[in-house]
């Protein structure tokens, strides 16, 4: 299928795995501000389109995403500008808001969404992958919670969603002291799935991953996730009745049918989009 344009992000989809790609290679793909809503753009038409099965996030160029453009931190004084310092705050939370929001689109997606980290993930960029469902890194990766040394809490969510990937006191000690940590690093925290030698053994396998997820059915792969992500916000009781009526409603399908078929005949099965 034809994929939209999208300024500075490349997009394309082949055989349901939509490749969304930070396209600013030339400044380590910053974040500015047409780029952060582009995201936004970006994730709410994967969500929407019934041809992706899955999304994998990745850089364009040497890095993955330099985070936040300090351009666009530069210009938020004149922006928030007011007489009223009560104004000007209201104004400087809306545009934080926003800003989460783009990243929050990335968690909303209804479709799995992997992370391929090659090169410099640094502050904002650690806050978009902690949105993400899976997180694969190259050997050359380096990660850091920079925030702090803007002499500012990082507020877009990474001190939200990091805790819930890695131990509590280790998040800590990467959002105090901002850090720089490699993939290897990363691994052996939980924060990445898996470490590949080289940008291009990445690519290949998280499209690997990827292919893996597509030819699932996407209502069984949809289900899974939103079963998932209500388990890790409530209760384990509250998960089970979340899950049971759940299947309640989407567990006698077509696609089980033909589940079950491919597994007597041994051929794999062609579910709908």
């Amino acid at each position: 299928m034809t994929a939209p344009g999208f300024s500075n992000l490349s997009l394309s989809v082949d055989n349901g795995i939509a490749r969304i790609a930070f396209n600013r290679p030339d400044c380590a793909n910053a974040l500015d501000a047409e780029l952060w809503n582009t995201l936004r753009r970006a994730f709410h038409w994967a969500d929407d389109t019934d041809a992706v099965r899955v999304v994998i996030l990745a850089g364009e160029g040497k890095h993955f995403c330099a985070g936040i453009d300090l351009a666009l931190l530069a210009s938020i004084p004149e922006r928030i500008r007011h007489a009223d310092p009560a104004r000007a705050q209201e104004k400087l939370r809306n545009i934080i808001l926003d800003l989460q929001d783009c990243v929050s689109a990335i968690a909303r997606c209804r479709k799995p969404v992997i992370a391929a980290i090659q090169g410099a993930c640094i502050g904002g960029g650690v806050d978009i992958i902690t949105a993400c469902d899976m997180r694969y890194a190259s050997a050359d990766a380096r990660l850091s919670v920079r925030e702090i040394d803007m002499a500012m809490a990082a507020d877009v969510g990474t001190l939200q969603r990091l805790p819930r990937l890695i131990p509590d006191g280790v998040a800590r000690e990467l959002a105090f002291t901002g850090r720089e940590f490699g993939a290897t690093e990363a691994a052996q925290m939980g924060l990445v799935n898996r470490v590949f030698d080289t940008p291009e053994a990445l690519s290949a396998g998280v499209e690997k991953v990827a292919r893996a997820i597509a030819a699932k059915s996407p209502l069984a792969v949809r289900g899974t996730k939103a079963v998932m992500d209500y388990g890790r916000d409530h209760s384990i009781e509250d998960g089970l009745r979340f899950v049971a009526n759940w299947n309640a409603s989407a567990l006698l399908t077509r696609d089980m049918q033909l589940a079950v078929q491919a597994q007597q005949t041994r051929k794999a099965p062609q579910f709908d989009d």
